[in-house]
């Protein structure tokens, strides 16, 4: 940030309040043209009230923001953008049945003679694709476009309102490793063009590569901010949750019990050519690793019955289990807490207790009708058992944070007492101070005796708290490791489709 010049934004003391909740007290930063920083903290923490502030869909109510040395009122989205302020969603805004240019364009289409000028639209469209490096034609339809694409054209669509500062909201959740690289060019590209950015992610590994300094947020204050030089996983955690977590993957394996789930030849829907097979034991924790569309979700959804086999033999405890559906899979007490929780995972305009207790009604019932004490006294206890942020088990969950929504989705199976516990991508968009409790409580569970199998394309998860590692390659089984086997090249040696004897 040049010293002899004004930053292009400056937040000072704003604060925001919501019925019952302080979201923002006081909260500071500069942002320097070209520069970018990183907005780190909890769930909760305030992140994405500043930022919808700052994106003019909520208004402050105290504090002053300038915008290159000048105070300035947002009063909204139009605002905003006027101001060359644009926020990049998480969810992206773009509707997938239009084309790449009538996206980019969406409401502020070029007119002729009052009629909208199509062939303007793609010319101006090609330009800012172009500077995203998306070498595409416009009127491509965009639901043809991968995720990264998409998010691309979100970026393209962002400069072509003149934006001079973007708000990136976990903009690498959905992406494949090589989107992530591309968006980085871009993102690298666009500060040497003098655009600012707001970087916005759990993955504190990206925050090192991508940005010049971190402000950290926690309960809605500053706690801290690091030079460049200083940023590192330790102290952006100490600063995060305000407190040193010197063990954060603190794994010790427990002896392993009895073979509790046997995979024998099994085929997956989506990968019918190749025959799985691996044996699970009582108490371990196993990591399922694998590149994208290596077929991980699949064998999750397999063994929970929601794609039924196309082959093969599943054995629990010994026994034959023909699962067919989740009823058989919860019949052999196997539980999936699925990747997208939103969709698969909760009924969000449904309370946090409905949630915890939804699966196990029957447990609660009597001639059919639930007991209501039954149902508060067990929904209580699972809040309190996975430390549950929320005013009350009343709270429609749609309003939690991602990562105390998480907690629920566990919750409910927990309450179930599993045998198996089917976790994909357990952390995915969770905040550093959730993912540790998460950890501890799959430890938990394996020292109870309860088998894990978990998702993650975190190579750092999958090292810390996987007692033996599955690696999978487009479809199939492509090698196994023990725990003293585990480093970030065997795993990928094998996530490339290579033979563990040449590790």
């Amino acid at each position: 940030m040049n010293a002899s010049s004004p930053p292009f934004l400056e937040v000072e003391r704003i604060s925001k309040r919501f019925p019952g909740v302080k979201a923002l007290s006081e909260v500071s930063l500069q942002v320097g043209a070209g520069e970018s920083i990183a907005v780190i903290g909890e769930n909760g923490a305030g992140k994405s009230t500043l930022m919808k502030i700052l994106a003019g869909i909520q208004s402050p109510d105290s504090g002053t923001i300038r915008v290159e040395g000048k105070s300035v009122d947002i009063r909204g989205v139009n605002s905003a953008q006027e101001l060359g302020i644009a926020l990049i969603h998480q969810e992206l805004n773009l509707c997938d049945n239009l084309s790449v240019a009538d996206n980019i364009y969406l409401g502020r289409e070029p007119k002729r003679l009052g009629w909208i000028d199509q062939a303007e639209a793609n010319a101006l469209s090609r330009k800012y694709l172009e500077q995203v490096g998306l070498k595409i034609d416009p009127r491509k339809l965009l639901a043809e476009l991968s995720i990264g694409q998409q998010q691309l054209v979100e970026i393209a669509k962002a400069l072509s309102c003149n934006a001079k500062l973007l708000i990136m909201d976990e903009p690498t959740s959905s992406l494949s490793a090589r989107e992530v690289e591309r968006l980085f060019e871009v993102i690298q590209s666009l500060r040497a063009s003098g655009v600012s950015i707001v970087y916005i992610s759990h993955r504190l590994s990206e925050v090192h590569r991508v940005c010049d300094r971190v402000v950290a947020l926690r309960d809605g204050h500053n706690s801290g901010e690091l030079a460049r030089d200083e940023i590192c996983h330790e102290n952006m955690v100490r600063l995060m949750v305000g407190r040193d977590l010197d063990q954060f993957y603190a794994h010790q394996p427990v002896p392993p019990g009895e073979v509790v789930l046997k995979v024998t030849k099994v085929r997956t829907h989506a990968h019918p050519g190749h025959e799985i097979s691996f044996q699970l034991q009582a108490g371990e924790i196993v990591g399922l690793a694998g590149l994208v569309g290596a077929g991980r979700t699949e064998l999750l959804e397999t063994l929970f019955g929601i794609h039924p086999p196309k082959g093969g033999a599943i054995e629990v405890s010994g026994k034959p289990a023909a699962i067919r559906s989740p009823r058989d899979a919860i019949a052999h007490e196997i539980f999936l807490v699925p990747e997208d929780r939103k969709q698969q995972g909760l009924v969000l305009p449904m309370d946090v207790g409905q949630n915890t207790t939804l699966p196990g009604l029957h447990r609660l019932s009597f001639l059919s009708w639930v007991d209501p004490r039954k149902e508060q006294h067990l929904a209580e206890e699972m809040v309190k058992r996975m430390r549950v942020k929320t005013p009350s088990t009343r709270q429609i969950i749609q309003y939690l944070s991602g990562g105390n929504q998480q907690k629920v989705v566990i919750a409910k199976w927990l309450a179930m007492h599993p045998k198996i516990l089917l976790l994909d991508e357990p952390t995915r968009g969770i905040d550093v101070g959730a993912k540790h409790e998460i950890y501890e409580l799959m430890e938990e569970l394996a020292r109870k005796g309860v088998a894990i199998v978990f998702v993650s394309s975190e190579m750092e998860e999958i090292l810390g708290m996987a007692d033996r590692v599955l690696v999978m390659h487009e479809g199939a089984m492509s090698g196994e490791l023990s725990r003293d086997q585990l480093s970030e090249e065997a795993v990928m040696h094998l996530a490339t489709g290579q033979q563990l004897t040449t590790v």
